[in-house]
């Protein structure tokens, strides 16, 4: 068996050396080879973490002809802000070299196996590979991971067939052990526990089985839309409607985007332009003297954005928000 696990610029130790060491000690226990190797997307080369930029040596490229197991570790760094040395702005990098093509060719492999550690999963989704997928990523990656409209699951670690993602930092010990059980068998996983002295936390979720019953909530974006519909019609003074030039500054590229805003039937309807795409606002509503509503955009990332704007005359002002990613400023003026 062939395990890969990928460096990149900025990964996270952990995340990439505790698979490492599962693997090997599997390798102590099996009469199956197991070859482990740390490899980037460039080739040989010393990449340095996020981690106090310690580097691990890479000893060679990604081969998609070796058949295995693929893992992609997460990025350390900062989650207070939108910096160079931010979590998002790592992983975002990281989709803008040859890992990205690579890896999207990894997903058309039958005979790889892809799995993410952390904020690994969220490499894949930012390009759009985990639309519709189901996937964890750490906690506070989760409403990004649902924003790229992939599929979030809260579980330690989620088997989707031939994807297997954990959770935060940690969880890299569990999906190595729970990878080593679904090739190798129980017993070798459970040898490799004994050696570290760890059991495997969590149960791994996937989606068979009988799904369990689920609550009736009232639906809290109804409410807001009924509730709006009302005070688009006493908000007289806020005037949304018109063409609208705004620049959206968010942490990995600005985003120009034309937003054509209008009333219908006491509903707030509109588009969005950004280059050749054409978007329609989802879930307009009016809340007093601030409109809501979420957009799906293709650049510089596939992201869900959730947008908060007020309007002050011909000058609009707001935020955009996708899951753990900073909040990006949104300017704007009407043209129309």
């Amino acid at each position: 068996m062939n395990v890969q696990i990928v460096l990149f610029d900025g990964f996270d130790l952990l995340d990439a050396i505790a698979p490492y060491e599962v693997f090997v000690a599997a390798g102590m226990y099996s009469e199956e080879e197991i070859i482990v190797k740390l490899v980037s997307a460039e080739g040989e080369r010393m990449v340095t973490s996020g981690v106090n930029q310690l580097q691990l040596q890479a000893s060679g490229k990604i081969d998609l002809s070796s058949k295995g197991i693929i893992l992609v570790p997460g990025a350390s760094g900062s989650v207070h802000d939108n910096g160079p040395d931010s979590i998002p702005v790592k992983l975002k990098k990281a989709t803008e070299t040859e890992l990205n093509n690579l890896l999207r060719e990894a997903m058309k492999k039958a005979d790889i196996l892809l799995s993410t550690v952390c904020g690994g999963s969220l490499i894949l989704a930012m390009d759009g590979l985990l639309e519709g997928r189901h996937a964890v990523t750490h906690h506070m990656g989760m409403g990004l991971l649902s924003a790229t409209n992939a599929i979030p699951v809260n579980a330690r670690i989620v088997d989707d067939g031939d994807l297997v993602t954990g959770g935060g930092v940690t969880s890299g010990l569990d999906v190595a052990l729970y990878l080593v059980e679904r090739e190798l068998g129980s017993r070798i996983a459970h040898a490799v526990e004994q050696l570290f002295e760890y059991e495997r936390r969590g149960t791994v979720w996937k989606a068979e089985g009988h799904a369990p019953k689920e609550s009736k909530h009232e639906n809290p974006m109804e409410t807001t839309s009924s509730r709006s519909s009302n005070q688009t019609d006493t908000d007289k003074s806020f005037n949304f409607q018109g063409k609208w030039d705004t620049t959206i500054s968010t942490p990995i590229g600005d985003l120009s985007v034309l937003l054509d805003l209008s009333s219908e039937d006491g509903r707030i309807v509109g588009t969005a332009k950004q280059g050749d795409n054409i978007a329609t606002l989802d879930n307009a509503v009016l809340e007093g003297n601030q409109l809501k509503w979420s957009m799906k955009v293709t650049k510089p990332m596939r992201l869900t954005l959730k947008f908060i704007v007020s309007v002050d005359g011909n000058n609009m002002y707001g935020e955009a928000k996708a899951g753990m990613l900073p909040s990006s400023k949104l300017m704007g003026h009407r043209i129309s």
